[in-house]
């Protein structure tokens, strides 16, 4: 567990339109167990296709185990629920909440993990969720994003963390807790035929900064290039400081970030670490055509990275995450053509005299911004917290038989494993 994995196939899958044909066509060939992670779950036509999927698998006998976030999905109906419940479909929501005056309360600590496997044998995994907004029909707003589909042997440990999360033994839970984590660095040797897989996780016990690490090891050992897209970037201070390192020696560093953001403060904020970095020698894109959504990175021929995390202090800090990290030149030349066409056809270029003022109140902020995004991961500590729970919304014996939407709610705070 939590070692690289030699012998995988990994195919990339951008956007809804490659995503959403490939996870359908698993499930309806899926003959044992389906496992989905998703932070957002939206009654609409993505939502709702993906739910006729999984009834359908689970009235022939499939396992369906369905997992979304309380805060990324909060407004699901209860028709919604009871249809897919009714039909033997096991339904969990992550630490939900109560909201406030309207207002959702469970801001921190987001299960914020995109996973899909089927069979034990095939996985997905990315910054995909189920919602139109993923689809170009969508329109402008419609989203820019990447998952993977992953054969081969790293399937088994994407398959072991997502089925202890829903219902595993102690002794699983011990084991998957307490894996070796980021002690496993050092890059294996490349397979020939298929890609070396890793596949790692974020969580708030053994693992808080695992992909954090991989990150930083493979910009200390970049020689030539690195491309890194991500939707929300605020990274801490050792991952800033590893950038700059590297463009400082000579590598090519490119980060492709929003240029038309979906959330606006998160590019304000953003912006404040500009100057630092472009004075370094990195080099800074926003992509412009839609709003980018994407966590991935490729880093010299061989090294790349698709998952969930953002570079920015929820994801790096609080959240729930997932990636892979693959070794395997194929697999990253496609995703460098991928993300280097983005540059060319549809980013700006940000320049030093764009965001090299010599104003004060932007001094300040800057500097502001800098040691938030150092001293976040102890500051958030210091706040308020509660015990995330997970609520088990489970098919009674005999309703997906008699098509029924009579089913069992259970509340266990316990099971809320990696919080």
């Amino acid at each position: 567990m939590n070692v690289w994995r030699p012998g995988n196939r990994i195919r990339l899958l951008e956007n809804g339109e490659a995503y959403y044909p490939r996870v359908f066509e698993a499930i309806r060939a899926a003959q044992r167990e389906v496992l989905i992670e998703t932070f957002i779950l939206f009654d609409d036509k993505v939502g709702r296709a993906l739910r006729d999927e999984l009834i359908a698998a689970a009235r022939r006998g499939v396992t369906v185990h369905l997992t979304v976030d309380g805060y990324g999905s909060p407004d699901l109906s209860e028709e919604f629920i009871e249809g897919m419940t009714a039909a033997g479909v096991h339904f969990h929501v992550f630490d939900p909440q109560p909201k406030l005056l309207g207002l959702r309360t469970n801001l921190f600590r987001r299960m914020h993990r995109k996973i899909v496997v089927v069979d034990a044998t095939l996985a997905f995994v990315g910054g995909i969720n189920f919602s139109l907004d993923h689809l170009q029909e969508f329109g402008p707003e419609a989203k820019q994003d990447y998952a993977i589909e992953i054969e081969g042997p790293v399937v088994a440990d994407i398959h072991g963390f997502a089925a202890q999360v829903v219902g595993g033994t102690r002794e699983q839970h011990r084991r998957w807790w307490h894996w070796p984590g980021h002690r496993h660095l050092a890059p294996a040797p490349l397979d020939t035929q298929d890609a070396v897989a890793l596949f790692v996780v974020r969580d708030n016990q053994g693992h808080r900064t695992d992909i954090e690490e991989h990150y930083i090891d493979a910009l200390r050992r970049a020689k030539g290039r690195a491309l890194i897209a991500n939707a929300y970037f605020f990274p801490g201070y050792r991952l800033l400081r590893e950038l700059r390192n590297a463009a400082r020696r000579g590598v090519d560093v490119r980060l492709v970030l929003q240029g038309q953001p979906d959330m606006r403060w998160v590019q304000f904020f953003g912006r404040m670490l500009y100057d630092y970095l472009l004075r370094e020698g990195v080099r800074i894109y926003e992509y412009c055509e839609r709003p980018l959504h994407g966590k991935v990175a490729v880093i010299d021929e061989e090294w790349a990275t698709v998952g969930s995390s953002n570079l920015d202090p929820l994801s790096l800090a609080v959240n729930l995450e997932a990636n892979v990290v693959v070794r395997d030149r194929a697999f990253a030349q496609r995703l460098y053509e991928r993300l280097d066409g983005l540059v060319r056809s549809h980013c700006r270029l940000i320049t030093s005299e764009e965001v090299s003022s010599r104003n004060p109140l932007r001094l300040a902020l800057s500097f502001l911004a800098y040691h938030f995004a150092r001293r976040f991961p102890a500051w958030v500590g210091l706040l308020p917290a509660h015990t995330p729970r997970m609520e088990h919304i489970l098919p009674r014996e005999g309703d997906a038989a008699l098509g029924t939407a009579d089913h069992a709610r259970e509340t266990a705070p316990k099971e809320a494993h990696g919080l």
